[in-house]
């Protein structure tokens, strides 16, 4: 009998984003996508969000490649993190390997790295997993989903993907191989969950060139739009709408930059000579004759649109008459992000329109309708809905149940969950350890760390600092204590608490039948007699620091 195949969801099961699923047949390891998620509101500080890449590092000789569905951060931002550790080829199509290299170049962490181009259609061997790339449609070129093969059956993993008949690029979804394969028989299922919520179809990109052209053209000043910097056909449908109406076009945030730079040296993005301008070269135009293409879509506070908004960018500032396109969706958790910088460019005079006023931009992910079409051609045994949050997966679970898989046979894992497929049976048979893992300047720490507790503690109650001073030869108290705190208490207004909480630290300390004082009893003491207090009198537990000072 052959091998079980295992399948292990790193990230992207119970939210959307940090994309990464592992394939385990005998030996053979590969991994599928490698992304990263944007931090939550409730993560202060963190740049960015990772898998738990834990189990590929220790297994790391069985790893053969990571094969990438499509060029998007949340499938392939966490591959210079994942190459530190793991010298494997990454296998992805065209311009997905472009943008990889853009990103990888762009990383210093980074050594030599082995990044591969394969083509819709061909296959790549690894032992004894068969790797088939086939062409998707999504919301940027060349994506795919990856049929494997092995001895004990073919899983097919959908990637991010819709049903579109009339794609900006002009390769439609291969329904014919998605056909083919079923007819030969699929075992396991994985497909996008991201839209499993919504009946019907998901609209043509080809309206949101319809809607470009219209609210370029109707604008009476300068228009900037804001976009993914991986959305290369996006960049082509703004370009396209521009020329027409007589504008040139510049490009703002680095990403965008390298990523439109790459894109034009490799002939995905086609505009005319002499209208792709630098910023300072499109300010000394009209503003109707102008539109700048920048990042900041998720509000994120370092990106392009977000130092705009805040009067933060030295080469951009918004004037009455602008208009702002967000073309996007907001990604779950970004809303007040974005919320913030619409309201900002608000209040300097820019008109701003999102897909709520006009169409541009519709989902790259496939609706109800399309999601049971790619169940109805693939007739698979076993079903995995993947990519999104928990409601997500469970709809498209029940969606599954309609198109006639068993329901037996139906799996909705979250990240660390190992499904074990052997004969004729699925089951998880074990968990991993799979939570976030945080990158926080040039540090990383998993969810375990206590530095997001602290940070979370302080955003919601503030600190107090207690300054103690010690008599160097007897350990012992001298004078008051001194308190000071930052997000906790108004100082001025509070001064009676002040002089109590003093008051009551001292005579704590005081009290002490045994001299000198050990830092362990004192910060203890402080801690405990003063967080009861100031409890009762605010309701509030701030972070107590204790700071000793020899006399």
């Amino acid at each position: 009998m052959a091998d079980p195949i295992r399948i292990i969801p790193l990230g992207g099961l119970g939210e959307v984003g940090k994309n990464m699923m592992v394939v385990e047949y005998g030996d053979d390891i590969v991994v599928i996508d490698a992304g990263l998620m944007f931090p939550k509101e409730d993560m202060h500080g963190v740049d960015l969000v990772l898998p738990d890449m834990t189990y590929l590092i220790e297994n790391k000789d069985r790893v053969r490649a990571v094969l990438i569905t499509h060029g998007h951060e949340d499938h392939v931002g966490a591959l210079p993190f994942l190459l530190r550790d793991i010298n494997v080829p990454v296998y992805a199509p065209p311009l997905a390997r472009d943008l990889v290299d853009v990103k990888l170049r762009e990383n210093t962490g980074v050594g030599k790295y082995d990044l591969r181009e394969v083509q819709p259609g061909e296959t790549v061997v690894f032992g004894g997993i068969t790797a088939e790339f086939f062409r998707v449609c999504h919301s940027i070129p060349d994506a795919c989903g990856i049929a494997i093969h092995t001895d004990a059956g073919v899983i097919v993993h959908s990637g991010d993907f819709k049903i579109d008949h009339t794609p900006i690029d002009g390769h439609p979804t291969e329904l014919h191989r998605l056909a083919e394969l079923g007819k030969a028989g699929v075992l396991l299922l994985l497909s996008d969950s991201t839209y499993a919520e919504n009946p019907g179809f998901t609209p043509s990109e080809q309206i949101v060139s319809d809607a470009l052209d219209i609210t370029i053209g109707r604008a009476e000043g300068r228009v900037m739009v804001a976009t993914f910097a991986s959305l290369i056909s996006r960049v082509q449908q703004i370009a396209d709408a521009a020329v027409a109406h007589g504008r040139s076009i510049a490009f703002a945030g680095r990403s965008m930059i390298n990523n439109t730079n790459m894109a034009i040296a490799k002939g995905y993005l086609k505009i005319p000579a002499g209208k792709i301008l630098s910023i300072d070269e499109l300010a000394k135009l009209p503003p109707e004759q102008q539109v700048i293409v920048l990042t900041g879509a998720q509000g994120e506070p370092l990106a392009m649109l977000a130092r705009v908004a805040r009067r933060h960018s030295r080469d951009i500032q918004v004037d009455d008459g602008d208009t702002v396109i967000l073309s996007a969706s907001t990604i779950p958790g970004n809303e007040t992000k974005v919320s913030d910088v619409i309201n900002n460019l608000t209040r300097q005079g820019a008109k701003v329109i999102t897909r709520r006023q006009a169409n541009v931009h519709v989902q790259g992910h496939a609706s109800q309708e399309e999601l049971k079409l790619m169940l109805n051609l693939i007739k698979p045994k076993y079903f995995v809905p993947i990519h999104g949050e928990y409601r997500m997966l469970n709809a498209h679970a029940d969606l599954a149940e309609t198109m006639g898989v068993e329901p037996e046979n139906i799996n909705v894992l979250e990240d660390g969950d190992v499904l074990e497929i052997y004969g004729d049976s699925a089951e998880v048979v074990d968990h991993l350890p799979a939570g976030h893992v945080f990158v926080d300047g040039l540090r990383l720490w998993n969810v375990g760390s206590a530095v997001l507790r602290d940070r979370r503690h302080l955003a919601r109650d503030g600190f107090v600092v207690v300054a103690l001073t010690l008599d160097e030869d007897t350990g012992g108290l001298v004078g008051e204590p001194e308190i000071a705190s930052s997000g906790f208490i108004d100082m001025v207004e509070s001064e009676v608490l002040v002089d109590d909480a003093i008051a009551l630290v001292g005579d704590a300390l005081r009290a002490a039948t045994k001299l000198p004082l050990q830092e362990d009893y004192i910060n203890g003491r402080v801690r405990d007699v003063l967080g009861s207090f100031l409890f009762k009198q605010t309701g509030r537990r701030p972070m107590i620091v204790t700071l000793l000072l020899d006399m």
